[in-house]
């Protein structure tokens, strides 16, 4: 348990550590993960969920029997359902997200997993996401990468790459801004 404290903190931690030590008992971890990645998502997409989730205005009560029928249909049951549900009764639903962030920070720990954002100006092939995963494995100290790839073409070339709280801005857009910026200097 010290270990887990140390990666997440504040209430929401406390609240992922309690949830990952019962699915690491249950030997659930992955499917709780799974779980709270779909519930997630739920949220992401659908404006009145996100009102349900944040609001104040809805009761306890309230927000536990529209998630009960909104788990039901997703398919989301057992130990996450259930974690859900004790978050809306407890009235910490609006901190779900960092709950479900912390999650996975405490799943990755345990699975010697990291995971980096990749921002790059056009679709990177299976070959490159491959290369940036064995460059990324040698700086995590051997530790597997789950990478996920967004395209911008605002950076015009290059990479951005974000690992734990580590960023490295290879974009062409931050080179050519870099440049306008000294020859302000210099002029």
């Amino acid at each position: 348990m010290a270990q887990e404290e140390n990666i997440v903190s504040g209430m929401a931690g406390r609240y992922a550590s309690a949830l990952f030590s019962l699915a690491r008992e249950g030997q659930q971890t992955d499917q709780v993960a799974a779980a709270l990645k779909t519930f997630g998502g739920m949220i992401a997409e659908s404006p009145d969920l996100e009102r349900l989730v944040r609001s104040p205005i809805f009761s306890a009560e309230d927000q536990v029997k529209a998630l009960g029928a909104l788990l039901d249909k997703a398919g989301i049951s057992g130990v996450a359902a259930n974690f859900i549900k004790l978050v809306a009764t407890k009235r910490r639903l609006f901190a779900i997200r960092d709950m479900i962030a912390d999650y996975d920070k405490l799943n990755d720990s345990y699975r010697g997993v990291a995971r980096a954002e990749v921002t790059s100006a056009a679709p990177l092939s299976d070959a490159h996401v491959a290369a940036l995963k064995d460059a990324l494995k040698g700086v995590t100290g051997g530790k597997d990468v789950e990478i996920s790839v967004k395209t911008d073409r605002s950076i015009i070339g290059g990479l951005i790459v974000k690992l734990g709280s580590r960023m490295v801005d290879g974009s062409l857009k931050t080179k050519l801004n870099a440049i306008r910026t000294r020859m302000k200097e210099v002029g």
